[in-house]
């Protein structure tokens, strides 16, 4: 291998290989709990963590992201493991 490969590979895994490759997933937000910073959403296949679609709750990143929402609605987002935790990492 190339040193530059090398270093490629370096950064992916430093940054988490899901990272690069992360796909927008549609889904339906079903319920808000701004208290305990969580999101039900019925969602698509989230194939970076390997799970078929279904319904479940997410923590959010970000406090703002659930201001940006609401039950009912239709979204396109981001997800993955952060310290242990399936988290909604992006919404658009």
């Amino acid at each position: 291998m190339t040193l530059k490969v090398l270093s490629t590979l370096a950064l992916v895994l430093a940054i988490g290989g899901s990272a690069l490759a992360q796909e927008y997933v549609k889904g339906e937000v079903i319920k808000v709990d701004a208290k305990q910073k969580k999101l039900t959403i019925k969602h698509e296949p989230l194939t970076n963590l390997d799970m078929p679609a279904m319904t479940m709750v997410f923590v959010v990143a970000e406090d703002g992201m659930l201001k940006k929402v609401k039950s009912g609605q239709a979204i396109e987002f981001t997800a993955d493991r952060v310290n242990g935790r399936i988290t909604v990492t992006g919404i658009k």
